[in-house]
């Protein structure tokens, strides 16, 4: 599967997820702000019908104080009707500032004032007169109608406000039934997107799951591949150099027995030759009995020489006297000639002879390293068999040095590393600045030695 399509659908997920999410907090916010914006429509006509009820409230309680005070002559009955007058007097400003910027209710509320104003002006009049004494002429104006007509006049306007606010409030009702149903088909339908978009988004979730698992299986399986691979060239590479190792060896016994068996015997034919000429010039020819010593000595020191090169390259005394007579005679070797103390303690051990010989050859290297770097007063050497293992430990309190920044070029500990391993063992190096080496190669036992 392709992986740039995967990242280009995964990229447009969470944008869709946002649109969705601010599509419905639109939505909800709108309906919201819809339904508060008719309910207070629909307080203020409510507000508004109630003023007209006020109103007609008014208009009724002053005539029906006018009435009373004219039948009985009595001033509690003028209570109801200085009511009437307030509920008048404060119904009007409140309708004109509900409705100013409707011309045609103000119109209507126009018709009102003047016939409210003629209304309770007719009724302030027959009060008067009665007042003055004059209660047939007061009588008579309520009695001629015309007090009727107006208040009838009044509740039709009334009735036709009322008509317009019951109008008001249905088509608020209207618009509220419609915000509602509006918001919950939005809802629904976004709703409906959302679990789309979840069901899809949990099936590519589970394509990418699928994609990474078929991802990790293939990197796993090329990892396993190639451990095994480095596990085959380190093997490889680890007979290799044993078998490098060995055919050094060999070339070195091989070069060691010749230079025994024929430069040995060359030299040691010469110096006997040269005893017998010596013989011969005795008392003849002393000039040349010097020169005769001269070449003598030479001989002795070529052989002495010989003698050296031959154990530097095969050690007779391994075979001959055994691994601990050898490392005692090497380590002893190196105190005469560099000075530093050395302390062995070896024990005996079970190794093979190819095992015995890597032992002699990593010391050889170990102290090799110290006479050229190390500074070292002392060095101590212990050889040791432990559970089945043999562990060999070559110690100094030299100058030491960084074993966590080894170069690349060394090839000495290399070597040292890779000749335990050819034998089934590891090798461990210890190191830092002022604190000295230490280098332990730790192999097996061999049952057969």
């Amino acid at each position: 599967m392709n992986s740039g399509w995967l990242n280009k659908r995964n990229s447009l997920v969470f944008p869709l997820a946002c649109f969705l999410a601010a599509a419905m907090v639109l939505l909800s916010e709108g309906s919201y702000w819809q339904a508060t914006t008719t309910l207070r429509e629909l307080a203020q006509v409510q507000a508004e019908r109630m003023t007209a009820w006020q109103l007609t409230e008014g208009m009724l309680n002053s005539e029906t104080g006018q009435r009373g005070y004219l039948l009985t002559g009595q001033k509690e009955f003028l209570q109801p009707y200085e009511v009437g007058l307030k509920q008048v007097a404060d119904a009007f400003p409140k309708l004109d500032r509900d409705h100013a910027d409707e011309p045609k209710i103000m119109d209507l509320l126009g018709r009102m004032h003047r016939l409210s104003e003629a209304k309770l002006a007719e009724l302030t009049r027959t009060i008067s007169a009665f007042d003055r004494g004059e209660s047939e002429a007061a009588i008579e104006m309520v009695s001629a109608g015309r007090g009727n007509e107006l208040m009838n006049e009044i509740r039709a306007e009334i009735v036709e406000l009322q008509s317009t606010s019951t109008q008001a409030t249905a088509n608020n009702r209207t618009n509220i039934y419609r915000t509602l149903t509006f918001s919950r088909i939005g809802m629904f339908a976004l709703s409906l997107f959302s679990l789309i978009g979840i069901f899809l988004y949990l099936r590519q979730s589970r394509v990418v799951m699928a994609h990474q698992e078929n991802l990790k299986n293939a990197i796993q399986h090329e990892r396993d591949r190639l451990e095994i691979e480095v596990s085959q060239r380190t093997v490889q590479l680890t007979e290799l150099t044993q078998h490098l190792q060995t055919a050094r060896e060999d070339e070195r016994n091989r070069l060691a027995r010749n230079l025994h068996d024929e430069l040995g015997a060359l030299l040691t034919s010469a110096k006997l030759d040269a005893a017998r000429i010596r013989s011969r010039l005795t008392g003849i020819a002393p000039e040349a009995l010097e020169r005769l010593a001269h070449l003598v000595e030479t001989l002795n020191s070529s052989i002495a020489m010989g003698r050296r090169i031959i154990e530097d390259l095969r050690p007779s005394t391994l075979s001959n006297l055994g691994l601990i007579a050898t490392l005692e005679i090497l380590t002893q070797e190196f105190s005469d000639q560099s000075g530093i103390d050395v302390y062995c303690t070896l024990e005996e051990v079970k190794l093979s002879a190819s095992a015995e010989l890597m032992v002699y050859r990593l010391v050889q290297e170990a102290i090799t390293n110290i006479t050229k770097y190390a500074q070292a007063k002392q060095v101590w050497v212990s050889m040791s068999s432990n559970a089945g293992q043999v562990e060999i430990l070559v110690r100094d309190d030299g100058v030491g040095f960084d074993s966590q920044a080894i170069r690349g070029g060394a090839y000495g500990l290399l070597g040292m590393r890779f000749r335990v391993e050819a034998e089934g063992g590891n090798l461990n190096l210890q190191s830092s600045p002022g604190r000295g080496t230490s280098l332990m190669a730790v192999i097996p036992e061999s049952a057969a030695a």
